[in-house]
């Protein structure tokens, strides 16, 4: 198999674990004990998969995520967090993350979700699909080549779910489009967490859109079902 990985982790009894587990597998394994070094791990290691925890000294994994996704690194990152509440797993979602574990976590789930993000990466593709033009909901320009959208004078940075959303959105108005179609398309696999992820990415993705939370223009959740882009 011969993949590597780059394990980000500053606990010495879970990074050795880890390595032993992976290295098992057949994964090649790369270690990182700082959150301030992995940059130049990544360049080094030219990991396929990054397995990076939340609580590293020097830079958080959550200020980690972000930088790399801003750097252009586009390798799949599974972050390992301690924190129970979903909203810490959701902000790493939010900056870039493709999945999560929480410890202590299982040997067969942390497998099972590093095969499923290195399956989706090596996926064969026929060509490189075109980079689809900018396109308006409402007010707001939303540009996929940038990760931008903007309206008026504002413009944010959009993260690669949240853009992948507002495309799924545009591409059928007034449709009601389910959760679980969401979570299978914005994150393109079979998602094993819950539809709350998709409801506080939703949240984000209103405000950026201009929306009111209490009597949002654009996204409308249907109760039960899903949401729905009225234009």
């Amino acid at each position: 198999m011969n993949v590597p990985i780059l394990v980000v982790e500053d606990d010495a009894h879970i990074r050795l674990g880890l390595v032993e587990l992976l290295t098992s597998e057949g994964y090649r394994v790369d270690t990182c004990a700082r959150g301030d070094e992995v940059a130049v791990a990544v360049r080094k290691s030219s990991p396929a998969l990054i397995l990076l925890d939340v609580m590293l000294p020097g830079l958080s994994g959550y200020d980690v995520c972000r930088s790399l996704r801003q750097s252009g690194v586009r390798t799949p990152i599974l972050m390992l967090t301690a924190k129970g509440q979903e909203l810490d797993k959701v902000v790493g979602l939010e900056l870039g993350a493709d999945d999560y574990v929480t410890k202590p976590f299982g040997v067969r789930e942390l497998l099972a979700r590093v095969s499923a993000l290195l399956r989706r990466v090596s996926a064969p593709t026929t060509k490189e699909p075109p980079v689809e033009a900018a396109f308006r909901i409402g007010a707001n320009s939303v540009d996929p080549r940038t990760f931008k959208i903007t309206r008026g004078r504002t413009t944010e940075e959009l993260t690669a779910r949240e853009l992948k959303l507002l495309e799924l959105f545009h591409a059928r108005p007034g449709e009601v489009l389910s959760r679980d179609y969401l979570l299978q398309e914005a994150w393109g696999m079979r998602y094993l967490g819950t539809t709350r992820t998709l409801d506080q990415v939703i949240v984000s993705v209103r405000r950026k859109l201009g929306d009111h939370a209490e009597a949002p223009r654009h996204l409308h959740t249907v109760h039960g079902v899903g949401y729905k882009l009225e234009m």
